[in-house]
């Protein structure tokens, strides 16, 4: 029998690390498919649970049936689109929402072109859903010439940005040549009533593809379309595109390229919802529709300079969109102001009878709402935090040969580097905390619970393994483009191993964060916070909205990113873009939405846009 340390440092060099929980290695089962006594001494090892002799026999015949019925739960073959029986809640015991859905209640209408139409459709490119809404209610710009103008920009930047998979131009047209019809005749729908959009290309649409932007599923189409462009189109909005995501929701790397940033395009976009945050920034949607598990509207909206929400867990209907976590996946607006998002999320949430997370919870916008009542918190240890010293030296060392001199001394310049960059960025998170201060808003402190929120993260990775099962046992896996060891093929084979006792346990330690961070939400309505913060796993986990918001743009002083070894930069530099994040009580995005506005317009960030050349 092998040794725990021998037989752990094989597996580790296999990326089966017992970070990762293994548990029994099915795997190993010989020609004829059976558990053997061997099998169980070498997951016993892994799984650090000590198994005598004298049980391992009886246990050969359970192991063995639970083989059998793997195999026939596997032979099913059973689409991402079937969700398990178990059903996540972010809802606690005792918690009351509003139920009673009002009329929107939007902000005074902008003063556009009151002389009439613009000169040049491009003049209103970058305009906000709630600009182009008056300009299409009040007939000074048509429909048809704004889908036009924004298809033409779509074709135009997506050489350099490669931010569509899929123009619509077809159903584009005829969508906005019946807005015009019915706005003539007196029909007007609402505010994104004819006004242009791009749908993340992992909502199914009906005779269009539907990529998951992933290698083997570029001609991948679905019969229905998702609940979320239903109800778009319900609304009267005009589906131009759809965009790219990083293949299977991770980063922005998919089968046709990297998706761009439109502040330096040498640098990607982010992701997962990498070309709705590319396309909206560039001014080439009104809109777009993105998703988040963890990161994924957040990071490319901080990276792209929009205006990002993600929704309460449970409030958006995922009905016809790919599955990852089925109980972290939620999907959301990315906008270019804050309004424009509680526009869209009115349109587009609430129970469709197929996803059963989704509660019967009104969200009500009010533009108006006095935000000077609110009890506002920030997350003080996350916004005092300082970048770590670089380390000092020792001062006895070994001679260094050449290489291995020339080697630390980049290891040190880029900390240094990265130092640099941070300390830079803290300018902005104090600077926004002074702003509000200013606006007469008393910050009150609080603090998130500390529980080990990254072993939770195995929920995460263990359901996208179990979405996506018949890809890793097929070794179809090969097709995706990324294949380092942080992709997802690598991570779907190591988190076959997690056991469902482990799975069980994660679930249980994320009850008692619902339940602690609900605590801190008993002080405060929202609370501020810097994007890339310990809130952001926390609250994916814990199902609570996000609203993420530009919050500046770096200088010519700020310091220059680093060059990869493929020439693309890494994030940050001069002229790119930084945000804030404003944090809501589970179904709270009317409060959250109304003093994040406040913030928004006393700032106006969101009105700066990225040059991009003709």
């Amino acid at each position: 029998m092998l040794d725990r340390r021998r037989f752990l440092t094989v597996c580790s060099s296999l990326g089966l690390t017992s970070t990762l929980l293994p548990g029994v290695l099915w795997a190993m089962a010989d020609e004829k498919g059976k558990i053997t006594r061997d099998m169980i001494d070498h997951a016993a090892l892994i799984a650090d649970v000590p198994i005598a002799d004298e049980y391992k026999d009886m246990m050969l015949e359970s192991l063995n049936g639970f083989k059998e019925s793997f195999d026939a739960i596997y032979n099913l073959h059973i689409p991402n689109s079937v969700a398990p029986a178990l059903i996540f809640d972010p809802v606690l015991p005792g918690m009351k929402f509003e139920t009673v859905r009002r009329p929107l209640k939007l902000s005074a209408a902008p003063n556009v072109h009151s002389s009439g139409a613009p000169k040049s459709i491009e003049d209103v490119a970058f305009y906000s859903v709630r600009q182009l809404a008056e300009l299409v209610r009040t007939r000074k710009v048509s429909s048809v010439d704004l889908t036009g103008m924004y298809l033409e920009r779509l074709k135009r930047y997506d050489p350099t940005l490669k931010f569509v998979i899929t123009l619509t131009d077809d159903r584009a047209m005829g969508q906005a040549k019946d807005a015009d019809r019915e706005i003539i005749a007196g029909k007007y729908r609402g505010p994104l009533h004819g006004l242009p959009w791009g749908a993340k290309d992992l909502l199914a649409v009906k005779g269009y593809r539907t990529t998951w932007g992933a290698g083997g599923f570029e001609q991948q189409k679905f019969d229905e379309d998702a609940t979320v462009v239903q109800r778009l189109d319900a609304a009267g909005a005009v589906l131009v595109a759809k965009l790219t995501l990083g293949a299977l929701a991770q980063g922005d790397k998919w089968f046709g390229g990297m998706t761009r940033n439109p502040w330096n395009p040498r640098q990607g976009s982010s992701g997962s919802s990498a070309g709705s945050a590319s396309a909206t920034a560039a001014g080439c949607v009104a809109f777009a529709i993105g998703s988040e598990t963890l990161g994924s509207i957040s990071s490319p909206s901080t990276r792209c300079g929009v205006t990002g929400l993600r929704p309460t867990f449970g409030l958006v209907p995922r009905t016809g969109a790919m599955a990852l976590s089925w109980t972290m996946d939620k999907l959301g607006p990315l906008c270019r102001a804050v309004e424009d998002c509680g526009i869209v999320l009115s349109a587009i949430y609430g129970p469709d009878g197929h996803d059963r997370t989704v509660h019967d919870f009104a969200f009500n916008w009010d533009a108006n709402l006095d935000w000077r009542k609110l009890r506002i918190g920030y997350l003080k240890k996350d916004f005092d935090s300082q970048p770590p010293a670089p380390p000092e030296p020792p001062k006895e060392e070994k001679e260094l040969s050449p290489e291995e001199k020339q080697k630390r001394e980049k290891e040190q310049a880029d900390r240094a580097l990265g130092r640099a960059r941070q300390l830079y960025d803290k300018k902005f998170n104090d600077a926004a905390l002074d702003k509000l201060r200013a606006m007469g808003v008393d910050l009150k402190q609080v603090e998130m619970p500390a529980l080990p929120y990254g072993a939770m993260r195995s929920m995460l990775v263990a359901e996208a393994a179990a979405a996506f099962d018949d890809l890793t046992r097929s070794g179809k896996d090969k097709l995706l483009t990324q294949q380092s060891r942080n992709d997802w093929p690598n991570t779907f084979r190591a988190s076959r191993f997690i056991p469902a006792v482990e799975y069980i346990q994660a679930s249980r330690a994320r009850t008692m964060a619902m339940e602690q961070v609900a605590k801190v939400f008993e002080s405060v309505d929202v609370i501020v916070a810097p994007t890339f913060s310990t809130q952001l796993l926390i609250t994916n986990l814990t199902g609570h909205p996000a609203l993420i918001l530009p919050n500046g743009v770096r200088g010519d002083d700020a310091p220059q990113p680093h060059v990869m070894e493929s020439g693309e930069l890494e994030p940050g530099g001069p002229g790119t873009t930084v945000s804030l994040t404003f944090l809501g009580g589970l179904y709270g995005e009317g409060t959250l939405l109304a003093f994040a506005k406040a913030y928004q317009d006393a700032t106006e960030f969101h009105v700066q846009h990225p040059k991009l050349e003709r």
